[in-house]
């Protein structure tokens, strides 16, 4: 099965490179809003593990008493505060180890200038014995800074101990996660272009190189083809999950299967079995529900991949109704041909003996002719019965079958629904004849009654009879107990009953037969088809 040729719209933007530039731009995104985020998250934790670390080294310098009691020395770059100031400086690497009295007079600097003067930080939260962790600005750069008191030995605070470390180590560790996080952040940007490309070509192959903008037009057009067709057209994936149907589908089924698996969608029990069983039907007629139709599954496959099914059902209710008028037509058409040639033949036969003279013999043959012959419309008003049974009478004829009607029949009221009346009847009929054809003496006996407005029919034929193991299934569409049986036999008796009940009556095995007197017996009854009769029939 081909996919259907429909004119698309091109997009100005391939699939593929939408797809580059939407991965691109959002691993690019990413990667910047991660930077960003740790950058500032690492710096935060960096410093504040800086200033930790310049309280840390301010205790140990507190700790040491030797600091208080040099403390009333006058402070001189040669002092012993200043000197075992910068050993610890240059041993913990600090930017600076600050050494003051509780008036804030420095005893120790990297600058030895500045010794003696005041310093400006304020630490009057640590000279009652707090602790301090700050970021300063110094003129020698940015520092975290930690500061303690200095204790005495009696526990008297006498100064502070302050210590700084460079913030730009700080910035350097940063700055070495950063880079880390961006050639990170780069191979993940590199990975995604590359998934977005396979990605971008495995869609393609799936769609056929087809967009999204041109499967949407496809599928805008396929669904425009599937409304606009007259026949129904139910599509199945492998899996058995009903994909698609159309209107007409809907209509004929009684269903919308579309999105669930066969057995499961409420489909009439034959379209389940086309759907599923293993030999495709090909021009198959079926009866469902009131319809008959012509069903045909078709394979779906591409590459050599299996797509799943598609059955195409058409409905021939139509063409049955056409065909049925035909038939009652024809009918009649056959009765009057065998009426007038049997008319032509009695006449040259009267005219023959009259010719010859012989009279008595003419007045003879008239005479059986006039209490012999059975008319089929001595009994039956409606012209449509008695030419149906006519020309069914010539049928049998030549099957070998003797049709011949029931001594209870009468039939005054002409037929308001003929074409249905004729179905039922026609169809019992024919089954009779190919019941009982084949065997010595073959007979079918039929017959029929109007009860007020209803009529009743009855069918019995010298067949023999139906099997036990099929009194279930004889009025199952497709049913035949015929061994050479080709397509199209098998829907009489279901389409006879489908009928009878389209008039509130039904078709009845009254007797499956076999006993050898007769075969089969079918009775069948139709309310409301039998007009009053407008003058009286005699018999």
């Amino acid at each position: 099965m081909r996919l259907i040729s429909v004119a698309v719209r091109r997009p100005r933007l391939r699939l593929r490179d939408q797809l580059l530039l939407l991965v691109t731009a959002l691993v690019a995104a990413t990667l910047v809003t991660s930077v960003v985020i740790a950058t500032y998250v690492v710096r935060a934790i960096v410093q504040r593990q800086f200033e930790i670390r310049a309280l840390t080294i301010a205790r140990g310098v507190a700790l040491d008493n030797r600091y208080a009691q040099w403390l009333g020395d006058v402070p001189t770059p040669g002092g012993p505060v200043q000197l075992e100031a910068e050993r610890v400086r240059s041993g913990t690497n600090a930017q600076y180890v600050v050494v003051a009295d509780t008036s804030g007079i420095r005893y120790s600097s990297p600058d030895p200038a500045v010794l003696g003067d005041r310093i400006r930080t304020d630490l009057t939260a640590v000279r009652t014995g707090g602790q301090l962790m700050t970021i300063d600005q110094e003129a020698s750069g940015t520092s975290a800074t930690g500061s303690v008191p200095l204790r005495a030995a009696d526990g008297r605070i006498v100064g502070t101990v302050s210590v700084g470390l460079a913030m730009s180590r700080v910035n350097e560790r940063v700055w070495t996660l950063t880079r880390q996080l961006v050639a990170g952040g780069s191979v993940s940007l590199l990975l995604g272009i590359g998934g977005a490309i396979a990605l971008a070509r495995r869609f393609r192959r799936t769609t056929h190189g087809l967009e999204p903008a041109e499967l949407a037009d496809l599928l805008r057009g396929q669904e425009a083809v599937l409304s606009g067709v007259r026949d129904g057209v139910v599509a199945v994936d492998p899996s058995g999950i009903v994909t698609a149907c159309n209107s007409e589908a809907e209509r004929l089924l009684g269903a919308r299967p579309a999105g669930r698996p066969v057995r499961d969608a409420g489909l009439p029990e034959p379209v389940v079995a086309l759907l599923t069983r293993d030999d495709a039907p090909v021009g198959e007629t079926t009866v469902i529900g009131d319809n008959t139709v012509r069903a045909t599954r078709l394979a779906v496959v591409r590459d050599g991949t299996d797509l799943g099914q598609v059955l195409v059902l058409r409905d021939h209710s139509d063409l049955d109704s056409i065909a049925r008028e035909l038939e009652a037509t024809r009918a009649l058409t056959d009765a009057l041909r065998a009426q007038a040639h049997e008319h032509n033949n009695r006449i040259h036969a009267v005219s023959g003996m009259l010719g010859l003279g012989h009279v008595d013999e003419a007045r003879d043959y008239l005479r059986e002719l006039g209490g012999s012959t059975t008319v089929w419309g001595d009994r039956i008003a409606d012209p449509y019965l008695a030419g149906l049974l006519t020309a069914k009478s010539a049928a049998a004829s030549e099957a070998g079958v003797r049709l011949r009607l029931g001594d209870t029949t009468w039939v005054d009221g002409r037929l308001t629904q003929p074409l249905d009346c004729i179905t039922v009847v026609g169809n019992l009929v024919d089954n009779g004849i190919r019941a009982a054809a084949g065997s010595g003496g073959a007979w079918v006996e039929i017959t029929l009654a109007s009860d007020g407005h209803a009529l009743v029919v009855h069918v019995v034929d010298s067949g023999t009879g139906v099997p036990a193991g099929a009194r279930d299934e004889i009025f199952q569409p497709g049913f035949t107990t015929r061994e050479l049986a080709r397509d199209g036999h098998g829907l009489g008796l279901g389409l006879a009953r489908r009928t009878a009940r389209r008039y509130r009556g039904d078709v009845l095995l009254a007797d499956p037969g076999g006993s050898g007197t007769h075969g089969a017996v079918f009775s069948a009854r139709l309310e409301d088809v039998v007009a009053a009769p407008t003058t009286a029939v005699l018999p």
